[in-house]
């Protein structure tokens, strides 16, 4: 079921043909809209730009952008000079909020069809900063981790046995690396030693805070946390991936019947995932999960994992995706 929140636009999303659990009309602050639906379940939310108050500057944005899931939201604009400008719409593009469009048939379009970063990237200005939301990699919102404020340190936790870290932190850093500098870590594992490779370091929990140090001159951090606590407080992101197979999910839920409870609030990654979208909004209704991610099954043999770019590029690792100026123009933006 989808969300509607109208103001100017509320006559022509009047006869959107979706299913709505809750329509909202009129003007509100991100404040109202951010505490309404942080924990409000729903499929999609579309929003006329014109509901929220003081949506011409682009940090009301940014604050929505960090409180609800962009993957879940359909952005109705008014066309006005403001929200029409290449930087307003890159600025959305470095949020993470890919699903834009100028008119009620795009909100359709995009409703059926949502972009990800690949169909939104030649909008996206990487060679200029406005001020708002960074274009290098996905950062936390906690000031703690400044001191490694040159790398961006990203870790990862199966959730269900087997979920994949160490081969889905091998094959990123292999991704990676053509356009970036990337070091990984294994906590308290060895599983490294296999790959011979000096970028990929294994590591005791308690040696985990210097090992990030010495790598803070690189671009990217990646970590197999394994089970260390201490990557909470030393990562900007932490990532808990569950294999979605039934026979998973059993296994984990008959050993523990909390744990899905227990990670309710954290970055969910659905890891070797054949999933459609309408799986996945089916798997977030019924474990009361938001999905960030979902990556597909990957080969580690292969030398270019483009099927790994849309994740990787969600983080805020651009350089591999595609930008190509041929490519159509947005989804619905024009329509």
């Amino acid at each position: 079921m989808n969300v509607i929140i109208a103001n100017k636009y509320r006559d022509a999303l009047a006869n959107l043909d979706v299913e709505v659990i809750k329509k909202l009309e009129g003007e509100f602050t991100v404040e109202e809209i951010i505490e309404t639906f942080k924990n409000f379940f729903f499929q999609k939310m579309i929003l006329d730009i014109t509901s929220l108050k003081n949506y011409k500057d682009i940090k009301t944005l940014q604050q929505l952008s960090l409180a609800l899931d962009t993957d879940k939201l359909i952005l109705l604009l008014d066309g006005s000079p403001e929200t029409s400008d290449p930087e307003f719409l890159s600025d959305l593009i470095s949020m993470h909020i890919y699903n834009f469009t100028m008119n009620v048939d795009g909100v359709k379009w995009l409703y059926e069809h949502p972009n990800n970063y690949r169909d939104v990237a030649q909008y996206h200005q990487l060679d200029t900063i406005h001020g708002v939301v960074p274009t290098a990699p996905l950062a936390s919102d906690d000031s703690s981790h400044s001191h490694f404020k040159n790398a961006s340190v990203i870790a990862f936790k199966n959730v269900t046995e087997g979920a994949g870290a160490t081969t889905l932190v091998y094959i990123a850093k292999k991704q990676l690396e053509r356009n970036y500098k990337v070091v990984c870590i294994e906590v308290d594992k060895h599983d490294f030693i296999y790959f011979d490779d000096k970028y990929l370091v294994s590591v005791s929990n308690s040696e985990l805070g210097n090992t990030i140090s010495k790598y803070s001159n690189m671009d990217a951090i990646l970590i197999d946390a394994n089970n260390s606590n201490s990557v909470e407080g030393l990562a900007d992101n932490v990532f808990y991936l569950l294999e979605p197979s039934k026979i998973k999910l059993n296994k984990l839920l008959a050993k523990n019947p909390s744990v899905l409870a227990n990670i309710k609030n954290k970055k969910i990654v659905l890891n070797k995932c054949s999933l459609t979208s309408q799986d996945v909004s089916d798997f977030e209704y019924e474990t009361k999960l938001s999905v960030f991610a979902k990556v597909p099954p990957l080969n580690d043999q292969s030398s270019d994992n483009k099927a790994l770019d849309e994740f990787l590029g969600k983080l805020g690792f651009y350089k591999q995706t595609e930008t190509s100026a041929t490519r159509k123009g947005v989804s619905g933006l024009f329509k």
